[in-house]
């Protein structure tokens, strides 16, 4: 009894970050908990952005366009997913706790706050669609016993992440194939209206919807792949699955929001007017608490890089009631903006991780202890290429959103319709990253230091 009870203890994430990480998820244990997150009611209903609304909220591109648009931007997204999850895979440490080689142990607080407020508000936001969905779904019913029994499920996954993974594997993903393949055949039946009418001019804008959804789990992808047996696996996991299964999602979307008239609050809909609609649509309910899981779980293990020997059980439990509380008491509406803001902090992020991991420091092995020094010039490649983000994209932050535009103003810069601003903030970080990482080898060559020699 008690062999079995140390094996499934093994073979679980640690209790603190002090502990080793087992390697026991597969490739496709992680396919399977990706490709999970890549559908979502989420996807559904932000289908929509995809098509590059306008501030009325006039969509700008033909529904052929953004499907287009979401498959590039995917494509795109996906592969940078991918090269965060390799790190983790590498050094067997959780996201958070990597950036502590890239940036300092210090310096790495101020992404893990982001981070934890950005994970706290999605985790809030995936408790009010479930339940808005579960009560759409049953006809009724309090709202709050729905966000209650979600805040329950979610924070019992929490308690047993590697084995809820395995779940996803076993069980839950044929259900949700079996339930994509059944509404594509079903909604494609339906007389659509004509999905070319439209504009293309605003075609990057829609895939940089795209694009930022993907990205979005960047900040938490180590957190699972520390876990993956090889880096392939892990990598290969995170960009084909998630992405294949996003644009599936997102594009089912589109055709439930064409059948819809364009009303995204109404986009629903369309699923449960067909036959077995509602038993089907109930998959994609109880799935999403996958979402939860993972927005929770991974706010408990970045509140770890802060308190390392802080029981995660203990963490995701209080998280759990927390997420629960704001879910009940919250407009959720008037956070969007502010979650969307935090998350594209990270896109650069990346481009400084993937250029310095790949091609220089990371190369020979981050120190991602306690001890780890400030690295000050990763900053300053970080807040470059955040400058070039709000530059093309203020955001709808009221006075965040008022300072970029005077910038431009005051730099008579107009954004072009072809500029995405993910994609050239990525470009703008990794450039600066390389620059300063070229600097400082060629310092060294110069200069060696005598420490290394000993």
């Amino acid at each position: 009894m008690s062999a079995a009870v140390e094996e499934r203890s093994s073979n679980e994430a640690p209790y603190t970050l002090d502990q080793p990480a087992p390697k026991v998820l597969s490739f496709w244990d992680q396919s399977a908990f990706w490709a999970n997150l890549g559908v979502s009611l989420l996807a559904f209903s932000g289908a929509y952005t995809v098509l590059a609304p306008d501030a009325q909220g006039t969509p700008r591109l033909p529904i052929v366009a953004g499907i287009l648009a979401m498959v590039v931007g995917t494509a795109i997204g996906g592969v940078m997913l991918g090269l965060a999850a390799v790190p983790g895979t590498r050094a067997g440490v959780p996201a958070m706790m990597l950036l502590r080689g890239l940036f300092g142990t210090r310096l790495s607080y101020i992404p893990t706050v982001m981070n934890i407020l950005q994970m706290v508000g999605w985790g809030t936001f995936e408790l009010v669609t479930i339940a808005g969905a579960a009560k759409e779904l049953f006809g009724g019913g309090p709202r709050w016993a729905y966000v209650v029994a979600a805040g329950v499920i979610t924070t019992v996954l929490t308690l047993w992440p590697l084995g809820s993974v395995r779940v996803l594997r076993r069980y839950v993903t044929v259900a949700v194939v079996l339930a994509l393949g059944y509404f594509y055949v079903q909604l494609a039946r339906q007389p659509l209206p004509d999905l070319t009418h439209g504009s293309w001019s605003h075609f990057w804008i829609g895939a940089d919807a795209a694009l930022a959804v993907s990205i979005s789990w960047v900040p938490m992808a180590a957190d699972y792949t520390r876990h993956s047996r090889s880096e392939r696996a892990a990598f290969g996991a995170a960009s084909v699955a998630y992405g294949l299964t996003q644009v599936v999602a997102y594009v089912l979307g589109l055709l439930a929001l064409a059948l819809a008239a364009g009303d995204s609050s109404k986009v629903f809909g369309p699923f449960q007017h067909v036959a077995l609609g509602t038993l089907f649509f109930a998959v994609f309910v109880l799935r999403e608490v996958d979402q939860s899981f993972a927005n929770v779980y991974s706010t408990a293990v970045s509140i770890q890089n802060l308190v390392t020997r802080t029981d995660r059980r203990l963490l995701t439990v209080v998280l759990g009631i927390l997420t629960t509380v704001l879910a009940l008491v919250l407009n959720m509406d008037n956070y969007a903006g502010f979650l969307t803001l935090i998350g594209s902090v990270f896109v650069p992020m990346l481009g400084v991780l993937a250029v310095d991991f790949f091609c220089f420091t990371g190369r020979r092995g981050w120190d991602v202890s306690d001890r780890a020094p400030a690295r000050w010039g990763m900053i300053v490649a970080w807040a470059a290429g955040i400058a070039a983000y709000q530059l093309i994209n203020p955001g709808q932050v009221g006075w965040w959103s008022r300072l970029w535009t005077h910038a431009q103003s005051t730099l008579h810069f107009t954004p072009a319709d072809w500029m995405s601003a993910s994609l050239l903030s990525f470009a703008v970080a990794a450039a600066m990253t390389a620059l300063i990482g070229a600097l400082n080898r060629r310092q060294a060559t110069v200069h060696p230091d005598p420490a290394s020699a000993r």
